[in-house]
């Protein structure tokens, strides 16, 4: 139902010329780094406040970054509409939508949206977003009844940590593995569970001219939980976790982007200008998250003091 050339015929949305020319152009900044890039990194620090409001940029080719300083949210442009991944919090929408505005465009012309994983922090603001926009909101079923009521499902290890999120409506439930897309915006859904059990990855290429760069949004995977949960006691959950973790190591990926932009280390790779040049850069996440669980695993093992 998802083809490579859009979405279904009724979310597909004639927007010529919706990509501004504005948005396209890129100047240098004194230390050598675009503009955009730069002011990024002048405004944010890494593991920033959630709600702290971030200047857009450009990631590479018709990729960008419109979340706030703590939290990412991701636009996928195309003349034909654009895909949205993630909102922030309620608070954080509404930089996101300005975000969109400031790179000049059109929250109307958002035709898909998802998201990482089902945590207030990174969906909070989506109900908000889908007053502003006719987009076809589309989850992994593993995270479709916490999207829709937003209240977290009893086997995340963060259950009942954090206040409901407005309820989201979801449009469209696809398969793990499923593309979206209209367009040149067009991503690829990996369901990779742990950190929620709706947790999902993206894949997709953008391009500058002939040059072409996969990016993958990868999810959290990371161990966090309340204080009364151990995930040794869900080996079904820990099996599916290490699965997801394997499967984000596999994906072909050249730009690496995270729901919280330090776990991929962003504002490293902006001002040290790697990333682009970024080796393996999913296979290298995917080792740390995996020692991560290992470390938590080995902690609940140890008797107790």
């Amino acid at each position: 139902m998802f083809g490579r050339t859009g979405l279904l015929a009724a979310c597909s949305l004639a927007c010529a010329g919706c990509i501004p020319a504005a948005a396209e152009e890129s100047t240098q900044s004194k230390q050598g780094l675009p503009a955009d890039q730069q002011a990024f990194l002048d405004t944010c620090k890494p593991w920033d406040e959630w709600d702290k409001p971030a200047p857009p940029f450009k990631v590479y080719g018709n990729t960008y970054y419109v979340g706030t300083c703590g939290i990412a949210a991701i636009l996928i442009t195309d003349e034909e509409g654009h895909v949205l991944l993630d909102s922030g919090t309620e608070a954080g929408a509404r930089i996101v939508e300005a975000n969109i505005a400031r790179l000049g465009f059109d929250q109307s012309d958002i035709v898909l949206a998802s998201y990482s994983h089902e945590h207030f922090d990174h969906v909070g603001g989506m109900a908000y977003l889908q007053g502003l926009n006719a987009a076809t909101f589309v989850s992994l079923e593993g995270g479709a009844q916490a999207m829709r009521t937003g209240n977290s499902d009893p086997a995340d290890p963060q259950h009942e940590m954090h206040e409901p999120f407005a309820p989201v409506r979801v449009d469209y439930v696809m398969e793990d593995g499923q593309g979206m897309g209209v367009g040149s915006a067009f991503a690829r859904a990996y369901a990779t569970p742990g950190h929620t059990p709706g947790a999902t990855s993206w894949q997709w290429e953008s391009c500058e001219d002939q040059d072409c760069r996969t990016i993958v949004y990868a999810d959290s995977l990371s161990p966090v939980s309340r204080d009364d949960y151990r995930f040794s006691d869900h080996p079904e959950y820990v099996q599916a976790y290490r699965e997801g973790i394997a499967r984000v190591a596999d994906l072909d990926c050249d730009i690496l982007l995270t729901p919280h932009p330090s776990h991929a280390q962003l504002f490293k790779h902006l001002e040290e200008r790697t990333l682009l040049s970024m080796q393996a850069p999913c296979t290298a996440y995917a080792a740390k998250k995996q020692a991560d669980l290992d470390k938590r695993l080995a902690k609940e093992a140890k008797p107790a003091e």
